[in-house]
């Protein structure tokens, strides 16, 4: 029997909504004929957003959107995706499949689609290939109100009010894609372009985000913080951190999305389960720098990654999404919960038809993805409070590879509800579970569930075959809940206490 130890009187830490975010990037059909079909469309569209996409994507509560990248932010000239659509240039998109980009969904487009979501904006700037002055008007153009250059070319493009640009990401990758640079000089580098990040409305400053390492790379983040840390200067709002699970850590067979093998999904946890190691290790070099946590660590890149589909365009990374990933989203999103004094914003890679997308496409037809129901389930500890809780706990798994069996995170609202999530990694075993609240009474619980076969999937034919479920069982005595945790499952519970 697994005990999970909650104590309701001790608050750990502030969930930001934002650890739910999402990330779109010109890659495939992200953008365009998953939330983009543009206003001519006979895909029921409003200004050319998808409306199917954009109501499911309202429902999970989808708090910040990443864009325009991403490789992509870091070959992206703003004003190429500016002005009337037919004049824009056209491009070939050089790191995902070679395509034409027409640039026709640009900065207004993107800003269009976060007021329909009613979401934060998180824009990615150009260190790769960009200046300094071409980040600065981008900028400029976006927020600044009053008379200038580029507030005047926004107007003349059709709207004459700034923008919010709640977050700017100051290149993305650098130790890669955005220009293979080592720690001094990238750090250097965002020194000199985060000046140029000005708060035109000091009532909302810009947050900003320096690029941060990928995966382990510990020496990364200890060498951009030593070439560009310095106390009360503003310089650095946020940190960023890149890690895909993929099964194995082998990129160059990655398996595939279905019709995988019970050690498939054993690596795939365990993998998973690595986000906490990173977590902790880059957190304890940040607090050598920053005791007080100012600074925010920002997983703005995260999920699985497998070989594409059969027959699809290789750069277009278009995966299907089972119980698997199901279970991949929970854990992560549990572990950020876990560290919310540290982690700030998440952002899962990526929002429609790449890599573990919550929603996927096939012209006029859209399909929720497994992943998409957890953040359902998960979005209830948006602007919670963290809980304190202890899990006792045992690894699962195969004779090679063992993953902890159980993980979880607790928050209570504002109103006093307490929200337990709980992901069962085992393929086989049920876990017998007892839920202790300290010294608080339970007064009622209601549950939700989300399992199935371990590559249970959604498809256009069958959209529904994944979906979640209540979960009954629970028995309430005083401070006690007592249940069985389902194999291969998600789960989240609603308690109420007694006054």
């Amino acid at each position: 029997m697994a005990k999970l130890y909650v104590n309701p009187e001790v608050k750990k830490g502030h969930i930001n909504p934002e650890l739910q975010g999402h990330f779109s990037e010109h890659l495939g059909r992200c953008i365009y004929e998953g939330i983009y079909v543009g206003e001519n469309s006979d895909i029921p569209n409003v200004n050319g957003m998808r409306t199917d996409v954009v109501e499911a994507l309202k429902e999970i509560q989808v708090p910040v959107l990443r864009w325009p990248g991403g490789c992509f932010a870091d070959e992206y000239h703003w004003k190429d995706g500016i002005g009337p659509k037919e004049k824009r240039k056209k491009m070939i998109n050089t790191h995902w499949g070679g395509v034409v980009e027409d640039n026709s969904f640009g900065t207004h487009e993107f800003m269009e689609l976060c007021r329909q979501l009613g979401c934060k904006t998180y824009v990615n700037g150009n260190v790769g290939s960009g200046t300094v002055q071409e980040m600065s008007e981008w900028v400029e153009y976006m927020t600044f109100n009053g008379v200038s250059p580029m507030a005047d070319l926004r107007a003349a493009n059709g709207h004459a009010e700034p923008w919010k640009v709640d977050y700017f990401g100051v290149g993305n990758e650098n130790w890669g894609c955005g220009g293979n640079m080592r720690p001094s000089y990238y750090g250097d580098l965002y020194r000199r372009y985060q000046t140029y990040v000005r708060n035109y409305d000091n009532e909302h400053p810009i947050f900003k985000v320096c690029c941060g390492a990928n995966g382990d790379d510990y020496s990364w983040t200890k060498g951009v913080l030593d070439t560009c840390f310095d106390h009360g200067n503003g310089f650095m709002n946020g940190l960023s951190l890149h890690y895909y699970t993929v099964p194995y850590g082998n990129w160059e067979h990655k398996g595939q999305a279905t019709g995988f093998s019970e050690e498939d999904w054993y690596s795939t946890m365990e993998k998973t389960m690595y986000m906490e190691t990173l977590l902790k290790r880059h957190g304890a070099i940040m607090d050598q720098f920053d005791p007080e946590k100012k600074i925010g660590m920002i997983v703005d890149e995260w999920g699985t990654w497998y070989d594409v589909e059969p027959g699809t365009n290789p750069g277009f990374l278009y995966q299907q999404n089972t119980i698997r990933d199901a279970l991949v989203a929970g854990i992560n999103l549990n572990l950020f919960n876990k560290h919310c004094d540290r982690v700030k914003m998440a952002n899962i890679a990526q929002m429609v038809n790449v890599l573990q997308a919550v929603i996927l496409t096939e012209g006029p037809k859209m399909i929720k993805t497994p992943t998409w129901h957890v953040f359902n389930l998960y979005k209830v500890h948006q602007g919670n409070e963290l809980v304190d809780s202890t899990m006792e706990h045992e690894m699962v798994g195969t004779e090679k590879i063992k993953a902890q069996k159980i993980t979880e995170s607790v928050s209570m609202d504002k109103d006093g509800r307490l929200y337990i999530t709980l992901t069962n990694l085992s393929l086989k075993d049920g876990e017998a579970m007892e839920v202790i609240l300290g010294q608080s009474a339970a007064k009622s619980v209601q549950g939700k569930i989300l399992t199935g076969a371990m590559d249970a999937h959604n498809t256009f034919d069958a959209p529904e075959t994944v979906q979640t479920a209540d979960f009954s069982g629970v028995t309430v005595s005083g401070e006690k809940l007592s249940f069985t945790l389902p194999p291969k499952s998600v789960v989240q519970l609603e308690v109420t206490l007694e006054n």
